[in-house]
C-alpha cells in the first residue's frame, strides 16, 4: 500500500475520534501503524485514543515510543506527565512536566498539570504557585482558574476560592463543576448570597438530566433522597462505563472470611477514630483483614495504631487504580469495604475494576453511591427504613443498633475546663454547634436566633473555622437582631480538650439537612444533649440514629417547629435538661452507640450473611441483622 492509504486511515481514524467512536478510531491508526511502523504522529495519535479509552498503560507506553523519538519536545513530555498523573505515579508525572517546563519555560498547560499533580501529592501551597505560573501566561484560562479554587479550598482560603471560581463561571458558564465547588466554597464561608436560588437552581439540572454534580457537594444542597440518588447515577455513569467481573469467592482452608477496608483516611481523620476499635475486635479466628491505605501518612498516632490494628496494611497510595485492583484480586479478598464513598481522597474506579466478589459502602460517605459494582451498604433502620430504601442502588444491611462504630479508646471527657478557660461567660445558657461550617444553612440559623432571643443572655458556642465565616456569621445575627458578640467561637484545639469542653456547653443544636456525625457522636460521648432534626435523606438521619442507639428518642424532632420548641423547652427547663444529661451519663457504659465489641459482633454477622448468599449462588439481598 502506499503512503496515502496510510494517510487515508489517519483521516479516517481523525474523523472517527471526533464523533466519539474511540474504538474504531484505534482500528485505524493501528492499521496505519502496519504501514508505517514506529510512525511518532500515529503513535500520538494511538496515544491519545487509547488514553480516552482509558487504557492508561498502553497509552503510556505509545507516548513513550514518541518521547524517545523526540526526547526534547515538551509536549510529548507534557502528554506523558498527564497520563501518569492518571495512573497515580505521582513522582514521575512530576519529573515530566519539570523537564517539559526546563525546555519550554512559557508552557502554561504543563504548570497546570503540574499543580494538579502537586494537590493530589498533598502539596497545595506547591500547586498554587504552579498555577499562578500558569494564569501568568494565560489569565482567562477557566480550568486553571477552576483547579487553582481546589488549592486555595484545601488551604481554607474560601473566599479566594470564590473569587477564582467565579471567574472561571464568567469564562465559562457550562463548567458545571466550578458551580457546584462555587456553591460548596460560599458555603465554607457560611456566604448565603442568594442561597435558595442558587441551591435550587442546582437540583433543577439534577432532575433535568443537564447537570453531572459531585455527589459528596449535593449531599447539603438536595433533601430529597430520590435526588441525591439521580446525582450519584448520573455521576457514576459518566466516570464509570461497564464493570468488570467479579472474581470468585476463594474457599480457604481455615474457613475464614478476607475482608479488606479500603480508605484514604487512615490518618488523623474522624473515620480512623471512629474505626480503629472495629478493626482490632475483629474475630481472627473466623476473619482476615487487610488495611489498603490510599492517602497520606501523616505519621500520627493513629495512624501507628492502625498499622498494627489489621493483619495485612498496605500503603497502596503510590499504586495506580489498575495496580490496586490487581493486588486486591490476589489477595483473595471476599468481602472488600469503601471507607471513602465520594469524599475527599476517594479511588472509587478501583471497585469500578470489581476487586471482591462483595462490595460494600459504609460510614465515610452519607448516600448512595448510584454505582453498579457497590452491592451493600451499612445502615440502621432509623438512618434507612425500609420505606426509603428504593433511594439506594445498593441492598440495604441494618444493623440491630447503628451503622456508626465508636472507639472504646477515644478520650473519656477528662477535668472539666472553666468557662472562663475556653471563652464562655460563667452564667449563659450555652447553645453549642460545632458542625463544620459548609453544613450551616440560612433558615437553620435564622431558627437558632430566634432561640437566643427567646432565651436571655444565652450565647451560641460555633467552631471557628476562618476569618470570613465567623465575619459572616456575626454580620447574619446582627441582621437577626442579635448582638454579634453572642457568637462565640471555639478554636481547633487537641481531641482531649475539645472533648471536656462540651462539658461547659448546655444543649447541642443539629445542622440541617446535612447533619452532624462524628460532631454529634463526641457531644454525646462527652455527656452533651444533641436536638437533631430527621429528614429523609442518609445526612439528615444520622442524629436520629445515634440518639436512638444512646436511649434519647425524645429528642429528635421532624419539623423545623417541633425542633424549635423543644430546644426552647429544653432550655426552659433546667430540671428537664439535667435529667437528660444524668441519663447520658448513666448510659454511657451500657449504651449500645458506645460498645465497640457488640457493634463488631453484628457488623461481622453481616459480613457472614453477604457471604453465605454469594456462596450459595444468590443475588445481593437487603438484611436484617438480629
Amino acid at each position: 500500500m502506499a503512503p496515502a492509504d496510510a494517510k487515508q486511515l489517519v483521516d479516517e481514524g481523525n474523523a472517527l475520534m471526533r464523533l466519539g467512536r474511540h474504538e474504531a478510531a484505534l482500528a485505524k491508526y493501528q492499521g496505519a501503524l502496519k504501514l508505517f511502523p514506529g510512525h511518532p504522529g500515529v503513535l500520538n495519535n494511538c496515544a491519545v485514543v487509547l488514553e480516552k479509552l482509558n487504557r492508561l498503560e498502553e497509552a503510556f507506553a505509545s507516548y513513550e515510543q514518541v518521547r524517545r523519538a523526540a526526547p526534547k519536545h515538551p509536549g510529548i513530555l507534557n502528554n506523558c506527565g498527564v497520563v501518569l498523573n492518571k495512573l497515580n505515579r505521582l513522582d514521575a508525572a512530576l519529573e515530566h512536566f519539570d523537564r517539559a517546563l526546563a525546555l519550554k519555560p512559557d508552557y502554561a498547560e504543563a504548570f497546570n498539570n503540574r499543580g494538579n499533580v502537586l494537590l493530589k501529592l498533598h502539596r497545595a501551597p506547591d500547586a498554587l504557585e504552579s498555577y499562578e505560573r500558569a494564569l501568568a501566561l494565560r489569565p482567562d484560562h477557566p480550568d486553571t482558574l477552576h483547579n487553582r479554587a481546589t488549592a486555595f479550598q484545601q488551604m481554607k482560603r474560601y473566599d479566594e476560592a470564590v473569587v477564582s471560581l467565579a471567574r472561571a463561571l464568567e469564562l465559562a458558564p457550562d463548567l458545571w463543576e466550578a458551580r457546584e465547588r462555587l456553591f460548596h466554597n460560599r458555603m465554607n464561608c457560611c456566604d448565603w448570597t442568594d442561597h435558595d436560588a442558587a441551591s435550587d437552581a442546582i437540583i433543577a439540572d439534577i432532575e433535568r438530566g443537564r447537570i453531572t454534580c459531585n455527589p459528596f457537594l449535593f449531599l447539603g444542597i438536595a433533601r430529597s433522597p430520590a435526588s441525591q440518588m439521580k446525582c450519584a447515577k448520573t455521576y457514576a455513569a459518566s466516570l464509570y462505563s461497564g464493570t468488570a467481573n467479579p472474581p470468585v469467592n476463594s474457599r480457604r482452608e481455615d474457613g475464614r472470611i478476607h475482608v479488606a477496608y479500603v480508605s484514604a483516611d487512615f490518618r488523623q481523620h474522624a473515620v480512623a477514630h471512629l474505626t480503629a476499635s472495629l478493626f482490632e475486635d475483629h474475630d481472627r479466628e473466623h476473619f482476615e483483614v487487610t488495611g489498603i491505605s490510599l492517602g497520606p501518612d501523616d505519621q500520627s498516632a493513629v495512624r501507628r495504631r492502625l498499622q498494627g490494628a489489621f493483619d495485612r496494611f498496605i500503603d497502596a497510595r503510590t499504586k495506580s487504580d489498575s495496580e490496586v485492583a490487581s493486588l486486591m484480586r490476589q489477595l483473595q479478598i471476599d468481602i472488600a469495604v469503601d471507607l471513602n464513598g465520594y469524599t475527599e481522597g476517594h479511588r472509587t474506579p478501583i471497585f469500578a475494576r470489581r476487586v471482591a466478589p462483595i462490595q460494600v459502602s459504609h460510614l465515610g460517605y452519607s448516600g448512595t453511591m448510584g454505582a453498579p459494582f457497590i452491592d451493600y451498604i451499612i445502615a440502621d433502620d432509623r438512618l434507612i427504613p425500609a420505606a426509603l430504601e428504593t433511594n439506594y442502588s445498593e441492598r440495604v444491611v441494618r444493623l440491630p443498633d447503628c451503622f456508626m462504630p465508636c472507639d472504646r479508646d477515644r478520650p473519656g471527657p477528662g477535668d472539666k475546663p472553666s468557662r472562663s478557660a475556653v471563652g464562655l461567660p460563667d452564667d449563659a445558657f450555652v447553645f453549642c454547634a460545632f458542625s463544620s461550617s459548609f453544613k450551616l444553612r440560612p433558615d437553620m440559623f435564622g431558627l437558632w436566633m430566634r432561640l437566643l432571643k427567646n432565651i436571655d443572655g444565652s450565647v451560641l458556642w460555633l467552631r471557628e473555622e476562618n476569618a470570613r465565616a465567623t465575619a459572616n456569621l456575626r454580620r447574619e445575627a446582627e441582621g437577626h437582631g442579635v448582638a454579634p458578640e453572642r457568637l462565640i467561637f471555639a478554636p481547633h484545639v487537641a481531641i482531649e480538650l475539645h472533648l471536656s469542653r462540651h462539658q461547659q456547653a448546655d444543649l447541642f443544636l443539629d445542622t440541617f439537612p446535612y447533619g452532624a456525625h462524628t460532631t454529634a457522636n463526641d457531644a454525646l460521648w462527652a455527656g452533651l444533649p444533641v436536638v437533631t432534626l430527621c429528614g429523609d435523606t442518609f445526612a439528615s438521619r444520622v442524629g436520629a440514629s445515634l440518639l436512638h442507639a444512646v436511649g434519647l428518642p425524645e429528642l429528635i424532632a421532624t419539623s423545623h417547629s417541633q425542633y424549635e420548641a423543644l430546644a426552647l423547652e429544653l432550655a426552659r427547663t433546667p430540671s428537664l435538661l439535667g435529667n437528660l444529661r444524668e441519663r447520658l451519663g448513666r448510659q454511657h457504659s451500657e449504651s449500645p452507640l458506645f460498645d465497640a465489641t457488640r457493634f463488631t459482633r453484628h457488623l461481622e454477622q453481616a459480613y457472614r450473611m453477604m457471604h453465605a448468599r454469594h456462596q450459595s449462588g444468590a443475588s445481593p439481598h437487603a438484611l436484617d441483622v438480629e
